[in-house]
């Protein structure tokens, strides 16, 4: 098969493109995703990051460009990319009538799996997701972080090159969200498998190789999590005073930086934040009852990249923006 400029990548595209009528979901997407990698692809709502996501497992078609998962042409072969690849959807599709054994046995049918294989495989995913105990329990009975471990394990039923997971961790507390990372790490150490993360959980994009922040159609960042924290380049300065506002107006215009403003007080980024914290005091307008030195984290590459604060509600605002601006959103993805 001709590959997309060569290489053995797991995932490629070049000029992906989507839109509804006049509504251009995605823009241009070119990204290259190597065999064995967990790739964060991280943006806010209605960047397009779910539309991807159904085009390279072939649920929508591209109105424009190429793609190629594990190998396989999505539009020209799109029966291989479906035997190639695993997905765990953003809501939960496990049936809560039959017990985990069967919604795995089940799945194996659907890929022509022997008995002999599909039982060998449920055994080895069951006891990989710590699931073996509740095997023969109906899922209906299953917390929402047991459904979401049996959830992964059935999308890797029939032995996936690629594993696609939208907000895996969705509603679970951070408890659980830690189970199932622990279970995913075990997997790619059991064997070579590329995993491809959409996430609100900035947190867990740590455990990622690399990531890509998509917005507006595109990717406008790229790189693996200390070299995107690396860019922004500076600490982060969080204060909190008896008036913020005037404090992150003060700081503007005495200073020359541009202050958020947000429900925790002010944040300003600073090359030095160590040095820059007692020129702050000394300058304020307003009384400091705290303030805090910081590095980089996702969360400011986020609101670097985007000028947003990460999806669901915003945390912070320019302080340019008038007081009662509403937070600037693109509604769901």
């Amino acid at each position: 098969m001709n590959m997309i400029g060569g290489g053995g990548a797991a995932i490629r595209t070049r000029g992906l493109r989507k839109t509804y009528g006049a509504v251009e979901a995605l823009r241009s997407l070119d990204i290259t995703v190597d065999a064995g990698e967990t790739f964060g692809f991280l943006g806010p709502n209605g960047a397009g990051k779910s539309t991807t996501i159904a085009m390279l497992c072939t649920l929508l078609r591209p109105t424009a460009g190429r793609a190629e998962v594990a190998g396989a042409d999505v539009v020209r072969a799109p029966h291989d990319v479906r035997r190639r690849v695993g997905v765990v959807f953003q809501e939960s599709t496990a049936d809560n009538d039959l017990t985990a054994e069967e919604n795995l046995r089940f799945h194996a049918e659907l890929y022509g799996i022997s008995r002999r294989e599909s039982r060998r495989r449920a055994d080895f995913l069951l006891d990989l997701l710590a699931l073996s105990s509740r095997r023969k329990a109906l899922v209906g009975t299953f917390s929402t972080g047991l459904k979401r471990r049996l959830e992964i394990a059935r999308s890797l039923m029939h032995r996936p090159e690629v594993l696609f997971l939208d907000e895996p961790t969705a509603g679970l507390d951070p408890h659980s969200r830690a189970l199932v990372w622990d279970h995913l790490h075990r997997l790619q150490q059991q064997q070579v498998i590329t995993i491809f993360l959409t996430t609100h959980y900035l947190e867990e994009a740590e455990h990622c190789h690399r990531i890509a922040v998509v917005d507006g159609g595109g990717v406008i960042a790229e790189g693996s999590p200390q070299q995107l924290k690396a860019e922004v380049g500076s600490d982060v300065v969080h204060l909190q005073t008896a008036d913020n506002a005037v404090a992150a107006r003060s700081i503007r215009d005495r200073f020359g930086l541009n202050p958020a403003l947000g429900p925790d007080g002010v944040r300003v980024h600073a090359a030095n934040g160590a040095e820059l914290v007692p020129r702050l005091c000394a300058a304020s307008a307003v009384p400091v009852h705290s303030i805090m030195v910081t590095r980089p984290s996702l969360d400011d590459v986020f609101l670097h990249y985007t000028g947003r604060g990460v999806p669901g509600p915003p945390r912070w605002r320019d302080e340019r923006a008038p007081l009662s601006a509403a937070p600037d959103g693109k509604g769901s993805k």
